[in-house]
């Protein structure tokens, strides 16, 4: 089968595609022909070799999600999954690999990530794809609707609070300013030039502003008539998530969970304090037992029922991941991008 390694940690050029042995499914597990195939700016964090605490060596195959057809099943798995479409994490993750014990995540996900034809699947670690939901839907929505559900339900939006989404125009925002405007929230949105801002409006946001451009914590301010923000959602991180904390207001919620710019926004806690706004970190998100299969459930069935939209705005052919991965970077991917094998382009799926 075809697939994507990491033969090294560098730029995009280290994913080099080639062939490997067909998956087997051991107990527990089923094997997936991969239709869709998700990625995550984690997956280029790690491909970086920026230290972290996931246990990954090169060569691997990335890839935290997979959506596709159950071609065979192990040990102790009921004969009933095969042919079922599915989505899941490949390898034996729990959590999700944005949120929760990163390190078992990615330890799990070394040696069978979803950058193949073909990928292994734990039972515990998969889902059945809602009737009325595409496989790419459920491929997009496997990592960041879990973590779409988990920030939504730590930040306890509230009707007629004052909310700020940033980046709103990338999977994971898209689906922040839907389920903020669907509280009933006033919702603001930061992103990143005029496609991602009119992305955002379509989706409910009140207001939308560029942070490319001079001022925008200002703008920012001014759609709130100078009351600021009850919560902020950063998952931005670096000199712009800095500039969006101080725009919360008093009393306020300030939620640091993303690091595309390189870092995550550090807040003083002396300054924390003095402004009276709550911080909340990526590792203090709360997990709870179960939450790990519970959430990923709960994004797939809004969306089965039309409640949250996953925005898909490229796809890549499988052997492209590394133009899909620099394209990523450039912030030149609006939405979501998937990666399609062969089998899935050929089909115009």
């Amino acid at each position: 089968m075809q697939v994507v390694q990491a033969v090294r940690f560098g730029g995009p050029g280290v994913l080099e595609v080639g062939e490997a042995p067909d998956p087997v499914a051991g107990p527990g597990q089923v094997v997936v022909d991969v239709s869709f195939a998700d990625t995550l700016f984690l997956d280029i964090v790690i491909r970086r070799g920026v230290p972290g605490p996931w246990a990954v060596r090169p060569p691997y195959v990335p890839g935290f999600g997979v959506a596709g057809r159950v071609l065979s099943a192990g040990d102790g798995v009921d004969r009933s999954w095969v042919g079922r479409d599915v989505v899941g994490r490949p390898g034996a993750f729990g959590p999700g690999p944005d949120t929760g014990d990163v390190e078992q995540a990615a330890a799990g996900f070394s040696p069978t990530g979803g950058y193949a034809e073909r990928a292994t699947l734990s039972t515990g670690a998969m889902f059945p794809v809602p009737d009325g939901l595409g496989l790419d839907q459920a491929a997009a929505l496997i990592n960041d609707g879990f973590t779409a559900m988990q920030i939504a339900e730590a930040a306890g939006i509230r009707s007629g609070e004052r909310v700020l989404v940033m980046p709103a125009g990338g999977g994971l925002g898209s689906l922040l300013v839907q389920l903020a405007h669907a509280a009933g929230a006033q919702v603001v949105a930061a992103a990143r030039g005029r496609r991602k801002c009119e992305l955002a409006r379509s989706l409910g946001a009140d207001a939308a502003i560029d942070y490319a451009e001079e001022g925008w914590p200002e703008r920012v301010r001014e759609a709130t008539d100078g009351k600021g923000l009850d919560v902020v959602l950063d998952g931005v991180g670096g000199e712009i998530g800095r500039l969006a904390f101080p725009v919360a207001a008093p009393g306020g919620r300030f939620f640091a969970f993303g690091s595309p710019s390189g870092s995550f926004t550090e807040v003083d806690p002396g300054e924390a304090r003095e402004r009276d706004v709550t911080v909340v970190g990526l590792m203090q998100l709360p997990m709870r037992p179960g939450d790990e299969r519970r959430l990923p459930a709960q994004a797939l069935a809004q969306a089965a029922e039309g409640r949250i939209t996953p925005v898909i705005g490229q796809t890549f052919p499988l052997r492209d991941a590394a133009a899909a991965h620099a394209a990523m970077e450039a912030r030149g991917v609006i939405g979501k991008t998937l990666l399609l094998p062969e089998g899935t382009a050929e089909a115009g799926l």
